[in-house]
């Protein structure tokens, strides 16, 4: 571990440098980004957001939504795959920091070495949070069995622990979405190897398979009704999701529009003789695409902020939230297009940087929340439901 823990020099420009390096041939391979993630475990990385007095650098959600952007300037795969740990890590801290303790196994956990990664999404399930496919079954001593099926579980090789939900529709007090926390060795877990989408490949998202996997009873940390809840539990998954999530776009943004200046400047225009910077068309789109990407940072770093302080914004937070996503994604999308066209026709050959980035800001419109969600729970927000 580093003996300077700032968020620019735990990820200095040697670090990003090797990642970027690296992101190429990950794409190439459909390879996991392992060695980025040793290197981002060895120093300490993993353990961001744990308090220090339990072993961690102690950073705030600023301070990741800062460096997820930063680190994915130069591998976004690779920031993606480790926001699933840094999620788990985000919600029990701030969970800790709120006087709740049941999830400071988490925090101790991720000081140790253990990889906590996401096991929510379920295909056809756009009740995410709210509802679940997955069957969990409460046995007698306390745990829970969960059968079903996972879909985009990232940092699938490297796992260690997988919070997981599933539906208890058998107890007296069902139906309950039960939460919990399985081990990698549990012999009814099963893994498929099947990631190999157009982009985002090194974060090997694959279907992970629970065939009657178990939950011990000190590692079943909710049972919720079905459908919104005002639990903290549920607001810091919601919240700590959304942010960072949408600082890996912005990251990868600013990485193209980077790339779009340097190609700017570079090629020179055969009708005029000039550097295509000299171009007015050139100009106006890499102008729109640095105005629109400006905003971007200073929104998730106020939202990061607000959550952390227990800023109240009542009904309006998780419409704040789900918006920033949609709006950061889509802000990605547009620099990434302008950059393509400021860049011209390299970018549409294999190996080229900025047609990677082209190809992985497009997962990000499958990530909750989805525009039609995010506009719906705008609409509750200041319209209130629809009346049956």
């Amino acid at each position: 571990m580093t003996a300077d823990t700032t968020v620019d020099s735990l990820l200095d420009d040697d670090l990003l440098s090797r990642f970027r390096d690296r992101a190429a041939r990950y794409d190439r391979e459909n390879a996991f980004f392992a060695d980025d993630l040793d290197e981002l475990a060895e120093r300490g990385y993993l353990r961001a957001l744990v308090p220090a007095k339990l072993g961690g650098l102690g950073w705030s959600l600023a301070d990741v939504v800062r460096a997820q952007s930063r680190l994915a300037t130069a591998a976004p795969a690779t920031a993606l795959g480790v926001n699933m740990h840094l999620v788990w890590t985000g919600v029990a801290r701030l969970l800790h920091d709120r006087g709740d303790d049941g999830l400071d196994f988490v925090l101790e956990e991720a000081a140790a070495g253990e990889v906590f990664a996401f096991g929510i999404s379920e295909a056809g399930n756009d009740l995410m949070l709210f509802g679940s496919g997955t069957v969990a079954d409460p046995q007698p001593d306390g745990s829970v069995r969960y059968t079903g099926r996972k879909i985009f579980t990232s940092l699938s090789p490297a796992w260690t622990r997988l919070g997981v939900h599933g539906l208890d529709a058998a107890s007296a007090d069902a139906p309950k979405l039960v939460y919990g926390f399985i081990d990698r060795e549990d012999p009814d877990v099963r893994t498929l190897d099947d990631w190999d989408t157009i982009g985002m490949r090194a974060t090997q998202s694959r279907t992970t398979v629970l065939d009657g996997a178990v939950v011990a009873p000190d590692r079943v940390v909710r049972r919720l009704d079905p459908g919104p809840d005002p639990d903290p539990f549920v607001f810091a998954i919601f919240a700590c999701f959304e942010l960072f999530l949408s600082a890996v776009y912005a990251g990868l943004a600013e990485r193209a529009l980077a790339l779009a200046v340097d190609a700017a400047r570079s090629r020179t225009s055969a009708r005029t003789g000039l550097p295509r910077s000299e171009d007015p068309s050139v100009r106006r789109r890499i102008a729109e695409a640095a105005l629109a990407l400006d905003g971007v940072p200073p929104q998730l770093v106020g939202l990061a902020n607000d959550v952390a302080d227990g800023t109240d914004h009542g009904a309006l937070w998780f419409a704040k939230l789900s918006g920033v996503k949609v709006r950061t994604v889509q802000t990605a999308r547009d620099v990434v297009d302008a950059a393509v066209r400021v860049a011209g026709g390299a970018t549409y050959f294999a190996g080229n940087e900025l047609g990677r980035l082209q190809r992985d800001v497009l997962a990000g419109v499958f990530h909750p929340s989805s525009d039609d969600a995010a506009l719906n729970t705008i609409a509750n927000a200041w319209l209130g439901p629809v009346q049956d």
